[in-house]
């Protein structure tokens, strides 16, 4: 290719990847606002890392999943209340039929609150939801990939708030000092959590200096706008294969894409009513249509 052609390949990708993203948003208002139940904030302002990181950036592979992935990227979502983006995008890109989302957190659904593992539900390798743990196990599926020989890599995601956990930090220390250079975390860092702003609650300091005093490698990263994240995620995986594990602050805003909804803690876990359904579909285009 070109130096144009290869521009020209790259604005097409990204917005691809928007245009799924405004679909995958979609997703979330309606899932939330069908059950009255969930978590939309975080689930928006994580839309764009989540799309860029499944359609782009990782190597896995829908059709033939399996619990080991071995020969595959792993990704593990430790703030697992963030589920409708996770269960839009794990459909949207073929991990199970997009119709299922209709189900969420309904009697016998497999896609509950939290994500499960006992309900078999495709790409879900780990079950959710108690803050902190997330980063422990992908340490140790790192550490397997790298006695089995295997190249792939391990994500995880973090909410900011969830860094007020200790298992974070024991985490943390195991994964500098084993070396555990194939993984990749990322902090989703709003400073926004159930209870009111993350520096109110329990103010978390110089995260960037804590990470390097832990012997990771830090880097930083818009979460909202997707030719940095694209560009943030490239440069990651640059980093992987030296010595150290990955660190992404990733800044976002919760609530992105829909404007009544951003910067604001209280729909951390609330659903819209009818009229903000609508309200907030107006501003979020249809781009794969609705399941």
């Amino acid at each position: 290719m070109t130096t144009i052609q290869e521009a020209e390949a790259r604005q097409a990708s990204i917005q691809k990847l928007r245009s799924i993203a405004s679909q995958v948003r979609r997703d979330i208002v309606r899932m939330v606002h069908a059950v009255q139940s969930g978590h939309p904030g975080g689930s928006l302002g994580c839309t764009d890392f989540l799309v860029a990181l499944y359609f782009h950036a990782m190597r896995h592979d829908p059709e033939n999943f399996t619990m080991d992935g071995i020969g595959e990227d792993l990704f593990f979502l430790s703030n697992g209340h963030i589920s409708p983006v996770f269960y839009s995008v794990l459909a949207r890109s073929g991990y199970f039929p997009v119709d299922e989302l209709k189900t969420f957190r309904r009697l016998n659904s497999r896609l509950q609150g939290h994500p499960t593992t006992h309900e078999g539900l495709p790409g879900v390798r780990v079950a959710s939801g108690s803050l902190g743990q997330g980063l422990s196990v992908a340490v140790g599926a790192a550490l397997a990939k790298k006695l089995n020989g295997d190249p792939t890599l391990v994500y995880t995601l973090h909410g900011d708030g969830e860094l007020q956990e200790g298992q974070i930090w024991e985490a943390a220390m195991a994964a500098a000092a084993k070396k555990v250079d194939n993984l990749i975390s990322t902090i989703d860092y709003n400073g926004r959590q159930i209870d009111g702003d993350v520096d109110d609650v329990m103010p978390l300091g110089d995260l960037r200096a804590k990470w390097v005093a832990f012997g990771w490698d830090v880097m930083e990263m818009p979460g909202n706008d997707m030719p940095g994240v694209l560009n943030g995620l490239e440069e990651a995986k640059r980093r992987t294969g030296h010595g150290k594990p990955v660190m992404i602050l990733m800044r976002t805003e919760m609530g992105k894409g829909v404007d009544f909804m951003e910067g604001s803690h209280k729909w951390h876990g609330i659903a819209p009513s009818d009229e903000q359904l609508n309200l907030a579909l107006k501003q979020l285009p249809e781009t794969l249509g609705d399941y």
